[in-house]
């Protein structure tokens, strides 16, 4: 099996690189691509496009990197994941070790599942497997400027006039803080954000979160750490396979790290369309 693996150096749990290029000898990669700058994962993985594998070595930004680089190069190889970042949600969702060794022997094992994966059309075209946030989202605020933030009135604690579009039916008007599009379970290192997420039901989890008063967000937020939250009334669960997004102001959206700007947003799942190598269990 031809495999290619892509480092990020400056993962989270990479402290020594030679000792994890020692490690990672036991896959017999072909190609060994040692990330330098942002945007390196997604071009080594769009050049591996006659690979069998491609195996993530990062966290979920390298991850989604990756995968971006395999759906826009129409690459058929599977997609392998060491987690090394310091979140690693995604690999919780797909079932795989924290630690490496047990991973890498998964990849060895090489037993892979078609899975849904997810694009969603903004100021950009960007796919993923995992979650994308939008709103007064801690995740998407450090990611902002300041004048990012003065456009998208992050200055205080204010809903946004938001049309919600599922499958070009139902339509929802609401005033939200935050909305959430979900493949996989996790966000933040572990929140179960959406807890019933199937990354093989063809269809997104969605978790809208209303205006609130401070009292009732703080309970949610206790309920959302333990992922309690769905059947709350203090948020709006839905699926379906296509979510149209508008807002005023505009919404900005995170997907694993990356601001796709905050025009109005179409999430698409497209249905195994990404090979994935999982647990043997």
């Amino acid at each position: 099996m031809r495999t290619c693996i892509i480092l990020n150096p400056i993962a989270g749990a990479v402290k020594n690189v030679d000792a994890i290029r020692e490690r990672l000898r036991g896959l017999n990669s072909e190609r060994f691509c040692i990330c330098e700058r942002s945007g390196d994962a997604e071009k080594f993985a769009n050049e591996a496009s006659d690979f069998d594998l491609v195996v993530s070595a990062g966290g979920d930004g390298t991850l989604n990197e990756v995968v971006n680089g395999i759906a826009r190069g129409g690459c058929k190889a599977a997609l392998g994941v060491l987690p090394l970042g310091t979140g690693n949600d995604f690999a919780r969702t797909l079932g795989v070790p924290n630690n490496l060794d047990t991973a890498i022997e998964q990849i060895m094992a090489g037993k892979t599942r078609a899975i849904d994966l997810v694009r969603v059309t903004s100021d950009s075209v960007r796919y993923f497997a995992n979650v994308s946030s939008g709103g007064f989202s801690g995740v998407v605020d450090e990611k902002l400027t300041p004048e990012m933030k003065r456009t998208a009135a992050f200055s205080e604690l204010r809903g946004y006039a938001t049309r919600v579009a599922l499958d070009g039916a139902e339509a929802l008007d609401l005033d939200l803080y935050n909305v959430v599009v979900a493949n996989g379970r996790y966000v933040a290192g572990g929140i179960p954000i959406a807890p019933e997420a199937d990354l093989v039901d063809g269809l997104l989890d969605i978790v809208l979160i209303p205006e609130r008063g401070p009292a009732e967000l703080a309970i949610l937020a206790a309920q959302i750490l333990v992922g309690k939250h769905l059947s709350s009334d203090a948020i709006i669960f839905r699926r379906a396979k296509k979510i149209a997004i508008s807002s005023r102001p505009g919404m900005w959206f995170n997907v694993d790290g990356e601001l796709i700007g905050n025009e109005p947003a179409t999430f698409e799942l497209l249905p195994q369309a990404l090979r994935c190598v999982v647990g043997t269990a």
